[in-house]
């Protein structure tokens, strides 16, 4: 059984996704509690807290597809369930994630990524912390309709992605990064802490805590229960693996937008056994 559910109440959240996947691939990763490296240039300590000196990493995880994915709706602050490929890729997920001991569980409240920290959980035994400023972006008018229906009715919003009635980007970004601010000052130095999130919110908080332009999106999408990882050291923010669905190499020791992606990327061929029946 998951561990407990601890509900924080940061008032109304609102959030969404970016655009199209794009296959990034892997960066170094850098464990917490390990140096850097000889070379790496992480600027000088600024001193005056244990989080500004001391390195802590966050795994901003997306949760798993849904069929509003597969439909390609736009997702939002509607309360979508995983599907159950979705479902599959949380628990793939989670035994890969779970290798790499985190000391904390956050997550957006919507149901369909609740249901994805789970497992992981499950697996740790860690609570679940419920933030209402990881949840996706409010899309406003656009909520519920597919791609195709958005370009045709809102042909000129569609064009500066701005949903009537939705929650604008730069909001979006600025809530998504004071959460992961907030979340990274919580923990002690040198640990890890797990957040699932949404595309938008990833995508955006993430561009804005590394200085990029929320507008352009810089930064590419999130599959489906894909995850990036950010850490904190000596004050500043580093991305150090984007987009990815495996453990980097070697495991850190002793240690549309329809939620804002329009497309899926699907997630590895399930064996015969693990779906129940035979590959025909």
């Amino acid at each position: 059984m998951a561990g407990p559910v601890r509900m924080t109440d940061r008032g109304p959240g609102q959030i969404a996704d970016p655009g199209p996947v794009e296959d990034v691939g892997p960066v170094d990763y850098v464990g917490p509690g390990e140096d850097v490296g000889p070379g790496e240039d992480v600027g000088p300590d600024s001193g005056g807290g244990r989080v500004a000196d001391k390195p802590v990493t966050l795994i901003l995880w997306r949760h798993g597809e849904t069929d509003w994915n597969v439909q390609r709706r736009f997702q939002g602050q509607s309360n979508v369930g995983l599907n159950a490929n979705g479902v599959w890729q949380a628990e793939r997920a989670a035994r890969m994630i779970a290798a790499l001991r985190p000391e904390a569980i956050y997550s957006s409240d919507l149901s369909r990524a609740t249901s994805t920290a789970e497992p992981l959980a499950r697996l740790t035994g860690l609570p679940v912390n419920l933030d209402k400023d990881l949840r996706e972006r409010h899309g406003g008018a656009w909520e519920g309709l597919t791609d195709r229906e958005i370009r045709q009715v809102y042909p000129e919003e569609f064009q500066i992605w701005s949903p009537p009635d939705g929650e604008p980007t730069a909001v979006v970004a600025d809530r998504a990064a004071a959460a992961f601010e907030r979340i990274a000052r919580g923990l002690p130095a040198r640990s890890m802490a797990v957040v699932v999130s949404h595309g938008a919110a990833i995508g955006l908080g993430t561009a804005r805590l590394l200085g990029l332009p929320v507008e352009e999106r810089v930064i590419g999408s999130l599959a489906n229960c894909a995850w990036s990882i950010l850490g904190l050291r000596a004050g500043r923010w580093r991305l150090l693996e984007h987009n990815v669905g495996t453990l980097p190499e070697p495991v850190p020791d002793g240690d549309p937008e329809l939620d804002g992606e329009w497309v899926s990327r699907p997630a590895p061929a399930r064996s015969a056994e693990a779906q129940g029946g035979d590959s025909s």
